[in-house]
């Protein structure tokens, strides 16, 4: 299917926001789905080395104790 100017891409016969609509909703979903891991990775590496810091502050404050 050939288009002749932009106006019938949007349109795509009369059928251009369901088609539209459906790029759309894959493309929330693909960045969705990329990100949200990203996200969480990285508050994992933020949270262990919150847990290793405690740790080592513990370790010292009871090293100093004995």
């Amino acid at each position: 299917m050939q288009f002749d100017s932009v106006s019938e891409i949007l349109q795509m016969g009369g059928h251009g926001k369901y088609v539209w609509s459906a790029y759309f909703i894959a493309l929330v979903t693909i960045v969705y789905l990329v990100w949200t891991p990203l996200i969480k990775h990285k508050q994992f590496f933020v949270e262990q080395r919150g847990r290793l810091r405690r740790e080592q502050a513990q370790a010292e404050r009871q090293s100093k104790e004995n």
